[in-house]
């Protein structure tokens, strides 16, 4: 190696950092954590204020933080054949029912499903991107497309498992175990 190329690479090195500094401060990227404790609304002494959402089957039943979703998650529960209140607890784990929350791993929306596009495009499998046949995150930020992409995909994965436990732990974060699935399960089990 010559001295001017070994001149040249520190250059080169810092530039690359400088543009990708600058480039974070003027496209920040648009990151919601998503909720990390689950908001299970108490029964205390005092009349508790409840959202009234027509045609909900199990209203009272729903975490305060989903129960505007409570349509939509039985409508979508019925058509796959699993409990609303299933989906209302891997909602509330997933994004505390904030539909526009984007994770730091870019899982988007009410459900946290992966979208082929954004943090997600540069995720590597043995045949490709992993995410390559997934919706984009303009899609996936449609409540209504969101839950019924979310629950289609855990239907199938409780199918392809024979077990929700199972299941969860597919729908889950990777690098958890049997963490994500215990934890929707059991608030699952208290509503």
């Amino acid at each position: 190696m010559t001295a001017t190329q070994k001149a040249i690479i520190p250059g080169i090195l810092c530039c690359s950092l400088l543009l990708f500094f600058l480039n974070r401060i003027v496209n920040p990227p648009i990151v919601a954590v998503a909720a990390t404790e689950p908001v299970i609304k108490m029964e205390s002494d005092s009349a508790p204020i409840e959202k009234k959402v027509e045609g909900c089957v199990y209203q009272s039943r729903y975490p305060e933080s989903v129960v505007q979703w409570c349509q939509l998650i039985e409508t979508v529960s019925a058509e796959h054949e699993l409990d609303p209140l299933l989906i209302a607890a891997v909602m509330l784990v997933e994004s505390g029912g904030q539909p526009e929350v984007i994770s730091h791993s870019g899982a988007v929306g009410l459900m946290q499903v992966m979208p082929r596009d954004g943090i997600a495009s540069t995720f590597q499998c043995i045949n490709g991107p992993c995410f390559a046949n997934r919706p984009t995150i303009a899609e996936l930020l449609d409540p209504e497309f969101n839950v019924e992409y979310g629950v289609r995909m855990l239907s199938g994965l409780i199918k392809k498992t024979g077990s929700p436990r199972e299941a969860l732990k597919s729908y889950g974060p990777y690098d958890v175990g049997y963490d994500y699935a215990d934890k929707v399960l059991a608030i699952y089990a208290n509503l």
